[in-house]
């Protein structure tokens, strides 16, 4: 795959391929000018390696009766929390809140510019003062040789109980927290900016690090005209960690939900003549971990460590609506197994001759089978 002027992909261990910086989308559409919302942005649609140039508005116009969107119901945390660990000052970021109650976090620096950087974690006990009295202790990585995310407990009093407490950083971030800001955009936004409208509040308060951002661009309008087309939604929850653009892993860990009726309706998709289109890259992922190897859907509720890559294929998913993702990201295995390689070239040569706009506040890419192309 090749990016810009001929940059090609990252390779395990080089630090280039990055996209323009001119590309990155610095804040939401509705702010880049008057009577502009969410929905003002551009729609690249491959079909095959066939690609073609729309508004994101078009959409109901290029699906049609009896296609099924799959929405991620997760809302997004404040999940940035400024700390200290001695005379140092830190950013929390607060991703994954575990089956015991601790939490998997990462620490990072200010960067003096109103964002972070990436910072070292560790080492094991260190403790961050957080808001209101608040102790975080880091205890053991996430996953071995890893120094990026860290398991920590969280005291609430100041006391380390041992307890693990996570109930109390859903109240620490309503009152003290931020949404997680990378360097590419402008400046801070509310929480509200970060919310996607099927976002829905978690009775636990557990949610998303980072907005799943590939269905920013819907609004209720958009939603009801789709509907009234005779175009299916089916909710399904995956909560992300964070991402944090610098580093590239594959996902980690993630907790899931698909539910009964979404299972079934997907399932009843599939046997018909419609399309099921994932918005997201964790709505695939959800789907996908809920698949069998006959692929049949089943209610499934957890943890999912899957990996969608191109030796592994999709089972359950037609189509993909997702962001644009920088040339090293992880995400573009899963691009690639929806669509194969030829397709997700030509999209991204597509995407950078036509200066589209990468990142959260972007625009879109609707990936959809070929005309005539047999179901995986």
């Amino acid at each position: 795959m090749t990016l810009a002027t001929g940059v090609p992909p990252l390779e395990p261990g080089r630090e280039s391929g990055r996209v323009p910086q001119e590309l990155s989308a610095r804040v939401p559409a509705e702010q880049r000018g008057p009577g502009r919302d969410r929905g003002d942005v551009r729609l690249l649609v491959s079909r095959g390696t066939e690609a073609a140039h729309h508004a994101f508005r078009e959409l109901p116009c290029l699906l049609r009766a009896g296609d099924l969107l799959v929405v991620n119901t997760s809302a997004t945390l404040a999940a940035a929390v400024d700390g200290r660990i001695g005379h140092a000052r830190v950013v929390v970021h607060f991703s994954t809140r575990g089956d015991d109650g601790r939490w998997a976090v990462e620490l990072r620096e200010p960067d003096g510019k109103g964002t972070t950087r990436a910072r070292a974690g560790g080492p094991a006990g260190a403790r961050v003062r957080l808001p209101g009295g608040v102790r975080l202790v880091l205890e053991e990585p996430l996953s071995p040789g890893s120094g990026r995310l860290w398991w920590a407990r969280v005291s609430p009093g100041g006391e380390d109980d041992g307890d693990g407490d996570g109930g109390a950083v859903p109240g620490l971030l309503r009152e003290h927290g931020r949404p997680i800001r990378y360097s590419y955009t402008e400046r801070d936004q509310p929480l509200s900016v970060y919310q996607t409208v099927f976002a829905l509040p978690s009775a636990d308060g557990a949610g998303s690090a980072e907005m799943p951002s590939a269905a920013r661009p819907f609004t209720a309008g958009l939603v009801a005209e789709l509907v009234s087309r005779g175009v299916q939604f089916a909710p399904i929850t995956l909560h992300t960690g964070v991402a944090s653009a610098e580093a590239h892993e594959p996902p980690y860990p993630e907790r899931f939900a698909v539910p009964e009726a979404s299972a079934r309706l997907i399932n009843a998709v599939r046997a018909g003549d419609g399309r099921v289109v994932a918005v997201g890259t964790t709505a695939v992922r959800a789907v996908e971990s809920a698949a069998g190897a006959d692929g049949v859907v089943r209610a499934r509720a957890g943890w999912t460590d899957l990996v969608v890559t191109p030796a592994r294929g999709v089972r359950a998913v037609d189509g993909l609506l997702t962001g644009l993702h920088e040339p090293e990201a992880s995400h573009l295995l899963m691009l690639e197994a929806v669509a194969g390689r030829a397709a997700i070239d030509r999209g991204y040569d597509e995407a950078v001759r036509g200066r589209y706009l990468w990142h959260e506040f972007g625009d879109v890419h609707l990936i959809l089978p070929a005309e005539g192309a047999d179901r995986h």
